[in-house]
């Protein structure tokens, strides 16, 4: 007689916090009631995400954020979803989102003495939902010395070595969820079916050689000639990894990100002529981004250091990008400051 098949053992992103909540003094029960907010926002915008070709979500909001980037319905929608599941879930003091030029403060959190503030990409890589590209939210979460203290821009202002933790959410064939509090990385595969987010890549690390390059060379004649030498390295067998590199570049961030972090390689996004101080922002992408690579066992780097020692100026400060496999990101520096 055929013996029943065992049932596979499945881990939800609730249980897993759980578990992580006897593992490390970062994850108290506050910690964890600030995860499951972003989580559940996160759903919120899957929903849409997956629904927008049916409904009128899609196209521009017609209107500019405050870095001048064209706001899409999605980015608008994603930003209101986030911030009302952090201040209905009272577990945070203030949030700093890339689509609003200040902070926002929440009373709640204050009256229940939270310590934790969010920076929040919302929706990065929005412009691709038009033609069903893979798009993804980013966020990073600081800790404040005084529980319910009155937060001010300049609590924001921190270099992503003090991140308590940080991740992403994927849109694409799948949803998943990408995030560390310091300890390991660790993916969750969202199943339509139960709801729930469950463990689908534990204790992620990203290769230390690659072979795959990410980068917008239409903007080449811009770069610096070290980046211009660097990537006609990844064009030869004068690498690291020792043969021809493959190009690779969605255009969404997020999800050229998470590709390289699974499969080795880098992604860069150079200061230009356009952008001589980089496009991407420090504090909403280049960090939360560069604390899960380098917990992965990666490397981020503005070209000259980590960008996890960069401490922001302002919210919307942006920072050239160099994240990825970290034999693949020193060999970049190298030609930046050889």
């Amino acid at each position: 007689m055929e013996q029943p098949q065992k049932l596979r053992s499945i881990i939800t992103v609730n249980e897993f916090i759980r578990r992580q909540e006897k593992l490390t003094g970062v994850a108290t029960g506050e910690f964890s009631g600030l995860l499951m907010d972003l989580i559940l926002a996160s759903k919120i915008v899957h929903r849409e995400v997956n629904k927008a070709g049916l409904v009128n979500i899609l196209g521009t909001e017609g209107s500019a954020n405050v870095s001048g980037d064209t706001q899409m319905k999605l980015d608008v929608f994603a930003n209101e979803q986030f911030l009302a599941a952090l201040e209905v879930g009272g577990h945070c003091l203030a949030a700093a989102s890339e689509e609003l030029e200040g902070i926002v403060c929440f009373e709640g959190g204050r009256q229940r003495g939270a310590r934790y503030i969010v920076a929040l990409d919302p929706l990065d890589g929005s412009s691709n939902i038009d033609v069903n590209v893979s798009i993804g939210t980013i966020f990073a979460v600081f800790r404040v010395d005084e529980p319910g203290k009155l937060v001010t821009e300049k609590d924001f202002l921190r270099p992503g070595k003090e991140l308590v933790a940080a991740g992403y959410v994927l849109y694409g064939s799948s949803t998943m969820l990408v995030f560390t509090t310091g300890q390991s990385v660790n993916g969750f595969t969202l199943d339509p079916s139960l709801g729930e987010y469950c463990l689908s890549h534990p204790e992620i690390r990203t290769p230390e050689v690659g072979s795959i390059y990410s980068v917008n060379e239409a903007n080449l004649n811009d770069m610096p000639e070290g980046v211009k030498n660097y990537l006609a390295s990844c064009k030869t067998k004068n690498n690291p990894a020792g043969k021809v590199h493959t190009a690779r570049y969605i255009g969404s961030l997020v999800a050229d990100f998470h590709r390289n972090l699974l499969k080795g390689g880098i992604y860069l996004y150079p200061a230009t002529a356009k952008d001589p101080q980089g496009k991407l922002r420090l504090l909403y992408e280049c960090a939360p981004l560069g604390f899960i690579c380098e917990q992965a066992g990666g490397r981020a780097s503005d070209g000259n250091r980590s960008v996890l020692e960069l401490k922001p100026d302002t919210l919307h400060q942006r920072c050239p990008l160099f994240i990825g496999s970290a034999a693949m990101v020193r060999h970049a520096e190298s030609f930046l400051n050889g």
